[in-house]
């Protein structure tokens, strides 16, 4: 019998990177998540945040939560299923539904929580599951829980996703799943097409939303929303985490289907609910997405700018997505590069992402930036520049 703890002595590629000091990840905030942020001692500017509409310093968002912590405690306790469901919790689950133009919500603890405890509830012993393959890590492993069969088509390619729709027998469920825009890549689904293909095949759709709600769509309402699709897709699973500015997840779907979940779906049934802070503040932001679209066409209007000031620099992105999304992706192909050139801007003064494969594909590892509402031109100039000026001392 060998060791169970070899694996964690031989862990290597950490090792040599620390050792390299181009170690990225972990870094400590020392002020709110915002468009600038002090971070380990120093000034950084934010192209590192799922922050979409830049509500995580909104002062209502935050007395919302204050109150919330004040009136009804720290946590609950318990589960949604037993002692933990809230007043709170019923009404931000109403009102997303009624957002989101579906007849119920179930809120989970977190947004991978939520694809666990979704995908493990819907697909059964029997059933099929067929995912893109840059689909979301959570979105895996909701498949693996579940007991289903789970099949996989190449990203974005409805030809490879009809050859596994014709693998599924006919007394086999399926659920074809989805992310709605692509969270590395910032590439949009194809969703009219995976629609057709579900209706012709009898197959049921699920789109993980979790980066584009609050991004596209009518008023932010996701990807559905932008392709006229809302009563084609059958299961939304969204975060509070991202545009919404808190923690936690959902699923919106049919009354009958979120009963359901909310009566089987394991992840659902044992973990504690969202505590009280933590749902206010999603429920405040939701409410200010909701009276305020602009906030929308600020974040597309940033990001058109901030490509167009990448092009202008002849720098190479990533393409493919619309290009109104804030997930703007640059090409540094292979890790060790990727991870010096994330170390230069952090010391610069500019906070991105690192993506690496398994995130990426072999040889398309990216500085993975993402933008705010709240960004203003003049700071996207300057990381721009920054960004200009660091890519121009590496050959890629």
């Amino acid at each position: 019998m060998i060791d169970l703890f070899e694996k964690a002595e031989k862990h290597s590629f950490v090792d040599d990177i620390r050792q390299q000091n181009i170690y990225p990840y972990f870094h400590a905030l020392q002020s709110k998540q915002d468009t600038v942020v002090q971070m380990e001692g120093k000034r950084r500017i934010m192209l590192g945040s799922n922050n979409y509409l830049g509500l995580t310093t909104n002062p209502e968002v935050i007395e919302a939560g204050v109150d919330a912590y004040r009136r009804l405690g720290s946590g609950c306790s318990g589960s949604r299923f037993l002692n933990g469901t809230l007043e709170l919790h019923l009404e931000l689950e109403a009102e997303l539904a009624r957002f989101l133009r579906k007849e119920s919500v179930v809120t989970f603890s977190t947004g991978f929580q939520s694809n666990l405890g979704i995908i493990s509830a819907i697909v059964g012993r029997g059933d099929y599951v067929i995912m893109d393959r840059e689909n979301h890590a959570s979105l895996y492993d909701g498949c693996k829980l579940s007991y289903g069969t789970m099949l996989r088509y190449r990203h974005g390619d409805m030809a490879d996703l009809e050859k596994c729709l014709q693998k599924v027998p006919d007394n086999a469920g399926c659920l074809i799943v989805t992310d709605g825009v692509f969270s590395m890549g910032g590439d949009i689904a194809k969703l009219p097409e995976i629609c057709a293909l579900a209706e012709k095949y009898g197959a049921r759709v699920m789109v993980d939303d979790a980066h584009g709600l609050g991004v596209l769509g009518e008023g932010g309402r996701g990807t559905a929303s932008y392709f006229g699709l809302e009563d084609k897709v059958d299961i939304y699973m969204g975060t509070f985490s991202k545009s919404l500015a808190s923690l936690g997840g959902y699923m919106a779907a049919s009354a009958r289907v979120a009963d359901y979940v909310r009566h089987s779906s394991r992840p659902f049934i044992f973990s504690a609910s969202i505590p009280p802070a933590n749902c206010a503040a999603a429920l405040t932001a939701l409410r200010i997405l909701e009276a305020h679209p602009e906030l929308v066409d600020k974040l597309q209007d940033n990001a058109r700018y901030m490509r167009r000031c990448i092009a202008e620099k002849g720098i190479k992105m990533r393409m493919g997505g619309g290009e109104m999304i804030p997930i703007v992706p640059i090409f540094t192909y292979e890790p060790i590069p990727t991870l010096t050139i994330t170390k230069d801007l952090y010391d610069h003064g500019v906070f991105v992402n690192a993506s690496l494969p398994p995130a990426t594909a072999p040889h398309e590892a990216l500085l993975r930036c993402s933008l705010m509402a709240s960004h203003t031109h003049e700071l996207i100039d300057e990381a721009v520049g920054i960004i200009a000026e660091v890519l121009g001392r590496y050959e890629l």
